[in-house]
């Protein structure tokens, strides 16, 4: 899969082509592409996915914007294991926020992909105010000679997805039903930072502590079991803890702590990949030390009975 800026991109056959912020590229976003694929093969064409830079409500109304389910590389990432032949990454920032639809139209899907044929989510807006939709979409269509698909996001079963969905289920610590929706763990990549290094040295559990970016959702407070990636595509079962520490802190902000299994080594100044198989338990606060570590022992060994 290529990746290109919109001026970089030449299309002298054309391209069926979608579009979308397709955060967390879940089974409905796959289902999508599938279809976008089809279209391309009927025509004769390559396939190329319009994304942004960032989120767009990240610029339009940032006071809401949602915890992103992946960074852009990763969501390139997933992007290029769908079978799409190029994807344009689109600078989102304000003199796009109030481009209208037209415009868009004009530039990236005429100009640069000289499309054939659109698929997009059956509820997908863009322009200035949201005031492009599949209708419209359709009406500039005809004008331009590209045809439209809406489609509904489902997985192969019919239920509908959405990334919304899925943030709902990873806030609220239900990672495996997450899982289902985008068919893999959800993963949170970060730099391994110091932290009070009181796992290793007080608890007899060292952690690396995953330093995650403000702006991407980690799973609500709780212990979990999954996995911890390394630069190198090294996997380690691991036990994880979201949390803020409640045995020995009264408050703070939650931390992204991976104590891996069957693992002695330094991790510090790592990147690192966590990904969420299933929620162990709500994080609780002790009495004794004693009783914590007695727990780790036991989220271990859940840890290691899950994983397999």
């Amino acid at each position: 899969m290529e990746v290109r800026a919109p001026d970089e991109v030449t299309m002298p056959r054309g391209a069926a082509v979608t579009i979308g912020a397709y955060d967390g590229v879940h089974l409905g976003h796959r289902r999508l592409l599938s279809l976008l694929r089809a279209a391309g093969n009927s025509l004769g064409v390559p396939t190329a996915v319009v994304t942004f830079d960032r989120h767009p409500a990240t610029v339009v109304r940032p006071e809401s914007a949602p915890l992103l389910l992946t960074d852009l590389d990763q969501k390139l990432e997933l992007l290029a294991t769908c079978g799409v032949d190029v994807t344009v990454v689109v600078p989102f920032d304000l003199r796009r926020a109030d481009e209208t639809a037209e415009d868009f139209v004009d530039e990236v899907l005429v100009g640069a992909l000289a499309a054939r044929h659109v698929v997009v989510g059956e509820d997908f807006h863009f322009g200035h105010g949201r005031k492009g939709d599949v209708a419209l979409l359709t009406e500039l269509g005809e004008t331009h000679g590209f045809t439209v698909e809406g489609v509904r996001l489902t997985e192969d079963g019919g239920t509908p997805v959405s990334s919304t969905r899925v943030r709902g289920l990873v806030a609220g610590g239900d990672v495996a039903g997450a899982a289902a929706l985008l068919g893999r763990p959800h993963e949170v990549r970060g730099t391994v930072v110091p932290g009070d290094r009181r796992g290793g040295r007080e608890l007899g559990f060292p952690t690396a502590n995953v330093q995650v970016p403000d702006d991407i959702l980690v799973p609500g407070l709780g212990i979990y079991a999954g996995w911890y990636r390394h630069p190198d595509g090294e996997t380690h079962r691991a036990a994880i803890s979201v949390g803020r520490r409640p045995t020995f802190y009264d408050d703070g902000p939650p931390l992204v702590e991976a104590h891996l299994l069957d693992f002695d080594g330094d991790l510090y100044g790592q990147r690192a990949a966590v990904a969420f198989a299933d929620k162990l338990r709500d994080e609780l606060r002790f009495e004794r030390v004693e009783d914590l570590i007695d727990q780790m022992h036991r989220d271990v060994a859940r840890t290691r009975t899950i994983l397999g």
